[in-house]
């Protein structure tokens, strides 16, 4: 499976546990250490940690195991690192604390509608 359709699938899957404002950023030019980030806004603890782990669960089914985990403790941002793609599942000020789509501005960025396919 590409990179990019391992982040299509990771945002179908955030889709299902209704994660919104997804963004898909191809960062494959501007750094080695992954090729696409996914950002998905979760509105609570409790949604953070489901979209992470339907996420986790979904590409583990497909036989793609992440190779590191961040953010259990406090569940404000889950990071999951599928080398390729990095997923990012935040809460909304923790979002805009961070600005990830700013701080790597110089990405692709596909802004992905709210509809699940």
């Amino acid at each position: 499976m590409s990179s990019e359709e391992l982040a299509r699938h990771i945002i179908e899957y955030a889709q299902e546990k209704k994660g919104h404002q997804i963004v898909l950023m191809n960062i494959s030019k501007l750094t080695t250490i992954a090729d696409y980030f996914v950002i998905v806004t979760g509105d609570s603890p409790t949604q953070v940690k489901a979209i992470s782990d339907h996420i986790d669960d979904e590409l583990r089914d497909l036989g793609v195991r992440s190779r590191h985990k961040e953010g259990y403790q406090f569940l404000n941002w889950v990071l999951l690192d599928y080398v390729d793609v990095i997923v990012h599942v935040l809460q909304p000020h923790t979002r805009e604390f961070y600005a990830i789509e700013r701080l790597w501005a110089d990405a692709e960025m596909e802004y992905i509608t709210e509809e699940v396919a």
